[in-house]
């Protein structure tokens, strides 16, 4: 879910063809972390979803990564090129052989490449606090996505009850970082929404009070609407009523009387 939940934001950089201010080093960190895991789990053996979600991160980061480089600026793309490179390849290649060769022990290298996954898993929930300031500072929420922190905090919750039930506090322990960082991002969000939306109406009052003024036009229209064609129902119902009245037979008042005069 916290894989997937940028592709609104990697729709917008591609149909704008611009990354705007969105920042690379979310997405270059989460790669990193994903390869780790995805270490991690070809030497503890049997975890399988371990295995499994992060294969398909380090494919859908690498994909995010792509589509930054050829939107990007060139002084961007630079920087993404540097970090992606000192820390995707040089970084892990040496975590890689540091571990195979120095430890021979495999529960020693499980034990090392634990700590390392999970302090590079607080790093990816801590990657968006750089994004914080900038909310901060802007008082805009627009470079921050609400679903990829509410996925984010989400996803920590499960990733820790998983943690539980396997004993294993490698994985339990960063989730427990995840969980207040997202929560705190969400916190964020809506609180400078809040502001947004108080500054913008005393900026500019005249159009949300004429955008109401609509509303209420609209919502009169169609209940005025409404009673007009219930008028016209009845309406109907009472000419055919009517008609129904004048076609039958009048009764003639006056033949009593003529029958009475008769027999009298």
């Amino acid at each position: 879910m916290v894989y997937l939940a940028p592709l609104p934001t990697y729709y917008r950089i591609y149909k704008k063809k611009s990354t705007e201010s969105f920042q690379s080093v979310p997405y270059v960190v989460a790669m990193f972390s994903a390869m780790l895991w995805l270490y991690y789990a070809l030497l503890k053996t049997k975890e399988y979803y371990l295995l499994t979600i992060n294969s398909s991160g380090c494919i859908i980061e690498a994909f995010y990564i792509a589509v930054f480089l050829t939107y990007a600026s060139r002084t961007a793309r630079i920087c993404t090129a540097k970090l992606f490179f000192s820390l995707n390849i040089v970084a892990f290649s040496a975590i890689v052989i540091i571990i195979q060769l120095i430890l021979t022990s495999p529960s020693k290298r499980v034990q090392v490449l634990g700590y390392l996954c999970a302090i590079f898993s607080i790093a990816v929930f801590a990657a968006p606090l750089s994004i914080m300031v900038k909310v901060i500072q802007t008082k805009s929420v627009e470079f921050m996505p609400f679903p990829l922190s509410f996925f984010l905090t989400l996803c920590a919750v499960i990733w820790f009850v998983y943690g539980l039930l396997r004993q294993d506090l490698f994985i339990s322990i960063p989730n427990v970082f995840g969980f207040l960082l997202g929560l705190l991002q969400m916190i964020l969000y809506i609180i400078c929404k809040r502001c947004c939306f108080s500054k913008e109406l005393q900026n500019n009052p005249e159009k949300h009070t004429t955008q109401v003024r609509v509303d209420l036009a609209n919502n009169v229209g169609s209940h005025h609407q409404k009673i007009d064609d219930e008028h016209q129902e009845h309406d109907g119902t009472t000419y055919h009523d009517q008609l129904d009245e004048s076609n039958k037979p009048k009764r003639d008042h006056s033949a009593p009387d003529y029958a009475v005069s008769v027999l009298v």
